[in-house]
């Protein structure tokens, strides 16, 4: 295949715009042919943004209508992301969608079902998985340098996670939870590391205890109610927490914008409805007697991945933003550490190569290394830890494949 690739985006976003536009826009062999969106004025807005010219469309059936496309990605709420994925896969396009790959385990098997009956490929958009230091982490494990592993943690502090309780993130009917949202990531990470071994029961503990009304960080004065949104907030001044929509994505959620669907991006983090987490522990269970956990938390002036890694053989501790990689042996004192290089692009250099590989996957060149399989597994154990945290009780895998 010679000829540019035609590639259409769906949603345009934060995601859609400063992720996969951005990125394909450097490219000489892709064409970003379409944008899909049921706000047209974001849509507009993200095209003069990068200076191209997409067709646009409100609809995915008017999309297809009118266009041939070698592929789609789909970067809008997770909620939406079965409907968009089965209807391109029986257009006959194939799939990057950005992660999760739905809300739940039904959805995920329906999309994988549809991408069997067409022969189409879906692949998630795991971009951790091109992180250069995890990258290095899974040859060390893969090498036996830590022997047989049956140990994992994971530490997330997320001080710019606290912007979901601004946004659509921080509803459980857009997102399935945040352990599906946030933590697919995550538990994609161990799964992968781990070579896919069967996650058996999941129990996690979460909560909203900081971004509530009693948590704001500052004296009300009579007079002045705090919001409703960050823009025309009383106290944008003072609050630390003020979401401050600027800059390079301005343009997308301007007036114009908001005119269109109502929805405002920087409401107060504070007062908004909300019924996802600001923090929790999440444990998994794994055949062979293998245990991870992964902690998430939204609070703080702090951002970081911080695993732990065990075998019978040593330990790897490894931080994603100092990029480097602990190794302590289970005997002796030859501890090695790895500093990995910088690279360029979103987060620690993933982004880029997350788009490369899509294309790559689209002109036959490799099969995708993140499946829909591998987007199902995650899935399933995010739905378990969000039944778990709701529910009160450890939640058995299998029970969602009922």
């Amino acid at each position: 295949m010679s000829q540019k690739l035609k590639i259409a985006i769906i949603g345009t976003g934060s995601r859609g715009t400063s992720c996969f536009t951005e990125l394909l826009n450097k490219r000489d062999d892709v064409e970003i042919a379409a944008y899909c969106d049921t706000n047209r004025k974001r849509a507009e807005a993200a095209a003069g943004m990068y200076g191209i010219n997409p067709a646009i469309y409100s609809t995915i059936e008017d999309m297809a209508a009118n266009e041939k496309l070698d592929g789609v990605i789909i970067t809008v709420p997770d909620c939406y992301h079965h409907e968009y994925a089965v209807k391109a896969l029986n257009y006959g396009w194939n799939v990057l969608i950005d992660k999760p790959i739905a809300t739940n385990v039904k959805d995920g098997l329906d999309i994988i079902q549809t991408a069997e009956k067409t022969g189409k490929t879906v692949m998630i958009g795991f971009n951790l998985r091109h992180h250069p230091v995890l990258i290095r982490l899974k040859q060390l494990i893969d090498d036996g340098v830590l022997g047989k592993v049956f140990l994992c943690e994971n530490r997330e502090f997320y001080g710019g996670g606290r912007t979901y309780m601004c946004r659509w993130n921080r509803l459980f009917c857009y997102t399935g939870g945040l352990w599906i949202h946030k933590g697919s990531h995550d538990f994609d990470i161990f799964n992968w590391l781990l070579g896919f071994p069967k996650p058996l029961r999941v129990t996690s503990f979460a909560a909203v205890n900081v971004l509530n009304e009693e948590g704001i960080p500052f004296e009300l004065e009579d007079g002045h109610e705090p919001g409703p949104d960050c823009t025309t907030c009383y106290y944008k001044d003072k609050c630390g927490d003020c979401y401050d929509i600027g800059g390079h994505e301005k343009p997308l959620w301007g007036p114009e914008q908001i005119a269109e669907d109502g929805y405002v991006k920087n409401q107060c983090m504070y007062l908004s409805d909300k019924d996802n987490h600001d923090n929790g522990i999440a444990m998994v269970e794994y055949e062979g007697g293998l245990k991870a956990s992964h902690f998430e938390c939204f609070i703080g002036n702090k951002g970081d991945r911080l695993y732990s890694i065990v075998g019978d053989r040593g330990i790897a501790e490894v931080s994603l933003t100092n990029r480097t990689i602990k190794i302590t042996p289970r005997w002796g004192d030859e501890f090695v550490t790895y500093q990995i290089g910088e690279a360029d692009g979103g987060h620690g250099g993933a982004d880029p190569s997350l788009v490369d590989t899509f294309c790559r996957v689209l002109r036959g060149e490799v099969i995708p290394n993140s499946t829909a399989e591998h987007g199902l597994l995650s899935t399933a154990i995010g739905q378990a830890a969000e039944i778990s945290r709701r529910e009160h009780r450890m939640v058995e895998i299998s029970e969602l494949y009922k």
